[in-house]
């Protein structure tokens, strides 16, 4: 395994198309989560100039039952969608939340891929689809997260905070970051580019110097208040390198939910199974499967058992039962990667990984989705129910079976 390399991730901001699409799935998610803890919602959106519509299929008790929508249920359906737009300060000539046109094509689930989900009296419930999903923790930083990755969010994070506050004025939604970080010995000790590409008020360009320059400076500041001084010593920075950055979000750039999955998960420093998480209920394992490997990933880094962890698990749709679990210590692991697999199947919390039981022991049949939808699933603090996948609750139980 190499130890001096460099390494980078990106991010993006709420504003970005395909995350404005992402949120406004995981606010109908949550809609329906708070009517029906049961709700089945697999919901697609596209956004684009002046333009929302949604695609799916859904479950939803006191919602959408037996091919009918309940009365009320389409107006609170776009209500939810325009004020995610509002929420996320969207009120522009090209997309404006109160403005821009509303289709909504959702529609029944398949009784097909009911009847194999569903649980019965013969059957536990099963998985919503077959796949593959990856969980990974590192000890790179405090949240048990590439370095890369944990950086490129926050300075989107504190760079909407301001737009939002007022303190950046100039800033407008749309926005990206990527962070390249130097390491030796396996630990980043240098950021040796940074980009940040920012959508701004008119004028904020290279046809107004004292304006541009304006807008380098706050982000540079922002930059220096995320990452550690100690690593912005050889740092290259490209600050809206393109020049002007006026138009964006869906006017400037069609959003899709789910194409922003590497953004999601670890920036590209371990393996994805290929599946979005926004938009679907948490019986769907392309979304309670990647949590609970994170979860289970985090909780072996956090337990000293490894520095880093890599899990797979796999699914076949309508069988409950995982088919394969895989963990991978990269070599840093203090115990053998096969004693952890065993230690992780025997803990009898965990149900043996049956999707139920991953809803059960995380607790996410709830309206907990929408936080998620920008600035990373992983690596947040676990505030209240959000994020109960970051908890390093199974450290013990992890320590006790292998001891």
């Amino acid at each position: 395994m190499r130890t001096d390399y460099l390494f980078t991730s990106e991010s993006v901001s709420e504003g970005h198309p395909d995350k404005v699409a992402d949120q406004i799935s995981d606010a109908i998610v949550d809609l329906f989560l708070s009517k029906d803890p049961e709700a089945r919602i697999a919901c697609e959106t596209l956004t684009t100039t002046q333009l929302v519509v949604l695609a799916g299929e859904i479950r939803c008790k006191g919602v959408y039952e037996n091919g009918e929508w309940a009365p009320g249920a389409q107006e609170e359906i776009e209500k939810t969608v325009r004020q995610t737009v509002k929420r996320i300060g969207y009120a522009q000539d090209g997309f404006h939340w109160e403005k821009f046109e509303f289709i909504n094509r959702l529609h029944g689930q398949s009784a097909h891929i009911a009847q194999g989900v569903d649980a019965g009296e013969n059957k536990d419930e099963g998985a919503g689809d077959q796949g593959i999903m990856f969980g990974y923790a590192t000890d790179e930083t405090p949240g048990l997260m590439p370095a890369t990755l944990y950086y490129s969010h926050k300075i989107l994070e504190r760079m909407a905070a301001d737009r939002h506050s007022g303190a950046a004025p100039f800033l407008e939604p749309d926005a990206k970051s990527q962070v390249t970080l130097r390491y030796e010995g396996s630990l980043p000790v240098a950021a040796t580019a940074i980009v940040v590409s920012t959508q701004h008020k008119a004028g904020y360009d290279e046809n107004d110097p004292a304006k541009r320059a304006q807008l380098e400076t706050y982000v540079k500041g922002v930059i220096a208040e995320v990452i550690p001084p100690v690593l912005l010593r050889e740092t290259e920075y490209f600050i809206n390198p393109t020049g002007s950055f006026e138009i964006g979000g869906p006017d400037g750039d069609a959003g899709l939910t789910g194409r922003k999955i590497i953004v999601d998960t670890y920036g590209g420093a371990a393996p994805h199974g290929g599946g979005a998480f926004s938009g679907k209920d948490p019986t769907k394992v392309d979304r309670s499967a990647a949590y609970i490997t994170r979860y289970l990933a985090k909780n072996v880094v956090a337990a000293g058992l490894a520095t880093r962890c890599t899990i797979q698990i796999a699914y076949a749709i309508g069988v409950s039962k995982p088919l394969s679990l895989y963990v991978d210590t990269h070599d840093t692991g203090t115990v053998g990667d096969d004693k952890i697999e065993q230690a992780i199947l025997g803990i009898a919390k965990l149900g043996g990984l049956t999707p139920r039981a991953i809803r059960t022991h995380l607790g996410l049949n709830k309206p907990i989705y929408q936080p998620t939808a920008a600035y990373g699933h992983f690596g947040r603090k676990a505030e209240g129910d959000f994020f109960p996948w970051e908890r390093t609750d199974l450290v013990e139980d992890l320590k006790a079976a292998l001891a």
